[in-house]
Protein backbone atom coordinates (compact mmCIF):
# COMPACT_ATOMS: atom_id res chain seq x y z
CA UNK A 1 0.00 0.00 0.00
CA UNK A 2 2.99 2.16 0.71
CA UNK A 3 4.61 1.75 -2.48
CA UNK A 4 1.39 2.24 -4.09
CA UNK A 5 0.75 5.84 -2.71
CA UNK A 6 4.78 6.48 -3.33
CA UNK A 7 4.15 5.68 -7.62
CA UNK A 8 1.08 7.98 -7.43
CA UNK A 9 2.74 10.53 -5.73
CA UNK A 10 5.74 10.66 -8.00
CA UNK A 11 3.56 10.52 -10.56
CA UNK A 12 1.50 13.84 -9.27
CA UNK A 13 4.74 15.48 -9.20
CA UNK A 14 5.89 14.79 -12.58
CA UNK A 15 2.43 15.93 -14.12
CA UNK A 16 3.02 19.03 -12.28
CA UNK A 17 6.47 19.61 -13.63
CA UNK A 18 5.16 18.99 -17.12
CA UNK A 19 3.08 21.66 -16.89
CA UNK A 20 5.13 24.18 -15.95
CA UNK A 21 5.05 27.50 -17.82
CA UNK A 22 7.48 28.32 -20.36
CA UNK A 23 9.01 31.41 -19.79
CA UNK A 24 11.12 32.83 -22.94
CA UNK A 25 12.78 36.06 -23.37
CA UNK A 26 10.92 38.54 -24.89
CA UNK A 27 13.75 38.82 -28.00
CA UNK A 28 13.09 35.01 -28.97
CA UNK A 29 9.57 35.77 -29.06
CA UNK A 30 9.67 38.77 -31.26
CA UNK A 31 12.18 37.12 -33.44
CA UNK A 32 9.34 34.18 -33.46
CA UNK A 33 6.66 36.26 -34.21
CA UNK A 34 8.39 37.33 -37.54
CA UNK A 35 8.35 34.11 -38.84
CA UNK A 36 6.14 32.70 -41.81
CA UNK A 37 4.21 30.55 -39.28
CA UNK A 38 3.09 29.98 -35.90
CA UNK A 39 4.65 25.77 -36.01
CA UNK A 40 7.65 27.52 -36.42
CA UNK A 41 7.17 30.29 -34.21
CA UNK A 42 5.73 27.80 -30.77
CA UNK A 43 8.73 25.47 -31.69
CA UNK A 44 11.28 28.65 -31.28
CA UNK A 45 9.71 29.82 -28.27
CA UNK A 46 9.59 26.23 -26.64
CA UNK A 47 12.22 24.00 -27.94
CA UNK A 48 10.28 20.86 -28.44
CA UNK A 49 8.64 21.25 -31.75
CA UNK A 50 5.31 21.31 -32.71
CA UNK A 51 4.51 18.16 -31.09
CA UNK A 52 5.76 18.32 -28.25
CA UNK A 53 3.85 22.09 -28.18
CA UNK A 54 0.68 20.03 -29.27
CA UNK A 55 1.37 17.62 -26.17
CA UNK A 56 2.08 19.73 -23.51
CA UNK A 57 -0.95 21.83 -24.44
CA UNK A 58 -2.96 23.36 -21.52
CA UNK A 59 -6.01 23.07 -23.78
CA UNK A 60 -5.50 19.24 -23.39
CA UNK A 61 -5.23 19.54 -19.58
CA UNK A 62 -8.38 19.56 -16.87
CA UNK A 63 -6.68 21.76 -14.36
CA UNK A 64 -6.35 25.31 -14.43
CA UNK A 65 -3.44 27.53 -16.69
CA UNK A 66 -1.49 29.19 -13.56
CA UNK A 67 0.59 31.40 -15.33
CA UNK A 68 0.72 32.01 -19.32
CA UNK A 69 3.55 31.76 -21.04
CA UNK A 70 5.48 34.32 -23.59
CA UNK A 71 4.02 31.76 -26.48
CA UNK A 72 1.03 31.82 -25.60
CA UNK A 73 0.70 35.40 -26.72
CA UNK A 74 -2.18 35.69 -29.10
CA UNK A 75 -1.88 35.75 -32.73
CA UNK A 76 -2.22 38.61 -35.23
CA UNK A 77 -5.57 40.28 -35.29
CA UNK A 78 -7.73 39.84 -38.87
CA UNK A 79 -7.22 41.86 -41.30
CA UNK A 80 -9.46 45.20 -40.98
CA UNK A 81 -11.29 45.49 -44.18
CA UNK A 82 -12.85 49.15 -42.78
CA UNK A 83 -9.27 50.05 -43.75
CA UNK A 84 -8.62 48.40 -46.96
CA UNK A 85 -12.13 49.29 -48.66
CA UNK A 86 -14.11 52.14 -47.56
CA UNK A 87 -17.43 51.47 -46.39
CA UNK A 88 -19.20 53.93 -49.76
CA UNK A 89 -16.49 51.97 -52.15
CA UNK A 90 -17.50 48.56 -50.86
CA UNK A 91 -21.46 48.98 -51.61
CA UNK A 92 -20.84 50.42 -55.30
CA UNK A 93 -18.32 47.41 -56.20
CA UNK A 94 -20.94 44.51 -54.77
CA UNK A 95 -24.02 46.33 -55.57
CA UNK A 96 -22.35 46.74 -59.04
CA UNK A 97 -21.64 42.95 -59.07
CA UNK A 98 -25.15 41.72 -57.45
CA UNK A 99 -27.09 43.93 -60.34
CA UNK A 100 -25.01 42.83 -62.89
CA UNK A 101 -25.23 39.01 -61.95
CA UNK A 102 -29.24 39.55 -61.65
CA UNK A 103 -29.31 40.84 -65.28
CA UNK A 104 -27.38 38.35 -66.58
CA UNK A 105 -29.27 35.33 -64.48
CA UNK A 106 -32.34 36.54 -65.67
CA UNK A 107 -31.31 36.66 -69.41
CA UNK A 108 -30.40 33.45 -68.60
CA UNK A 109 -33.59 31.59 -67.14
CA UNK A 110 -35.34 33.16 -69.87
CA UNK A 111 -33.19 31.61 -72.70
CA UNK A 112 -33.23 27.88 -71.50
CA UNK A 113 -36.85 27.82 -70.55
CA UNK A 114 -35.84 25.37 -67.36
CA UNK A 115 -38.67 24.30 -64.61
CA UNK A 116 -38.24 25.65 -61.06
CA UNK A 117 -35.79 28.62 -62.50
CA UNK A 118 -36.45 31.26 -60.25
CA UNK A 119 -34.72 34.62 -59.19
CA UNK A 120 -35.32 36.91 -56.61
CA UNK A 121 -33.29 39.87 -55.23
CA UNK A 122 -34.57 41.89 -52.42
CA UNK A 123 -33.04 42.85 -48.59
CA UNK A 124 -29.64 42.87 -50.47
CA UNK A 125 -30.36 38.71 -51.37
CA UNK A 126 -30.02 37.60 -54.23
CA UNK A 127 -31.25 33.97 -54.70
CA UNK A 128 -31.69 31.78 -57.56
CA UNK A 129 -33.66 28.35 -57.13
CA UNK A 130 -32.98 25.37 -59.99
CA UNK A 131 -35.65 23.28 -58.66
CA UNK A 132 -34.75 20.55 -57.35
CA UNK A 133 -30.95 21.02 -58.75
CA UNK A 134 -30.35 23.24 -55.62
CA UNK A 135 -30.63 27.18 -54.66
CA UNK A 136 -28.12 29.65 -54.52
CA UNK A 137 -27.73 32.70 -52.55
CA UNK A 138 -25.50 35.68 -53.26
CA UNK A 139 -25.31 38.44 -49.85
CA UNK A 140 -23.48 41.48 -48.91
CA UNK A 141 -21.65 41.51 -45.33
CA UNK A 142 -21.33 45.37 -45.15
CA UNK A 143 -19.14 44.48 -41.46
CA UNK A 144 -16.96 42.46 -43.42
CA UNK A 145 -17.12 44.27 -46.41
CA UNK A 146 -17.43 40.88 -48.25
CA UNK A 147 -20.29 39.00 -50.85
CA UNK A 148 -21.22 35.61 -49.13
CA UNK A 149 -22.27 32.94 -51.66
CA UNK A 150 -24.33 29.88 -50.80
CA UNK A 151 -23.81 27.32 -53.60
CA UNK A 152 -25.43 23.63 -53.29
CA UNK A 153 -22.62 22.28 -55.43
CA UNK A 154 -19.45 24.00 -53.27
CA UNK A 155 -20.71 25.33 -50.39
CA UNK A 156 -20.89 28.77 -48.26
CA UNK A 157 -17.59 31.00 -49.45
CA UNK A 158 -16.68 34.54 -48.72
CA UNK A 159 -15.37 36.82 -51.10
CA UNK A 160 -12.98 39.76 -50.41
CA UNK A 161 -12.69 42.77 -53.48
CA UNK A 162 -9.33 42.30 -55.14
CA UNK A 163 -8.44 45.88 -56.60
CA UNK A 164 -5.22 43.51 -58.40
CA UNK A 165 -8.14 41.55 -60.87
CA UNK A 166 -11.00 44.22 -60.30
CA UNK A 167 -12.82 40.75 -58.83
CA UNK A 168 -14.55 39.15 -55.92
CA UNK A 169 -12.02 36.75 -54.67
CA UNK A 170 -12.42 33.84 -51.89
CA UNK A 171 -8.79 33.98 -50.32
CA UNK A 172 -9.14 30.20 -49.50
CA UNK A 173 -9.13 28.54 -53.13
CA UNK A 174 -8.26 31.88 -54.99
CA UNK A 175 -11.28 31.16 -56.98
CA UNK A 176 -13.47 34.63 -58.55
CA UNK A 177 -17.14 34.88 -57.78
CA UNK A 178 -18.41 35.65 -61.61
CA UNK A 179 -16.09 32.79 -63.07
CA UNK A 180 -17.36 30.21 -60.18
CA UNK A 181 -20.52 30.85 -60.58
CA UNK A 182 -20.74 30.60 -64.87
CA UNK A 183 -18.83 27.42 -63.95
CA UNK A 184 -20.97 25.64 -61.65
CA UNK A 185 -24.57 26.98 -63.20
CA UNK A 186 -23.48 25.80 -65.90
CA UNK A 187 -22.77 22.29 -65.68
CA UNK A 188 -25.67 22.12 -62.72
CA UNK A 189 -27.91 23.59 -65.50
CA UNK A 190 -26.57 21.88 -68.52
CA UNK A 191 -25.89 24.97 -70.66
CA UNK A 192 -22.96 27.56 -70.81
CA UNK A 193 -23.81 30.34 -68.79
CA UNK A 194 -21.80 33.88 -69.15
CA UNK A 195 -22.34 36.49 -65.93
CA UNK A 196 -19.02 39.12 -66.54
Amino acid sequence: MASRKLFLGLTAARRLRSRAPVLVPLSALLEASTSTSHVAAATQCSGVGPWGMFLSSRALSSTRQVAQSACDAPAPSAVGYRSILPEDEYHKLADETIQGLLEKLEEYGDSIQMDGFDIDYGNQVLTLRLGELGTYVVNKQAPNRQIWLSSPVSGPSKFDWDASTKGWIYRRTGANLVQLLEKEIGEVCGNSVELS
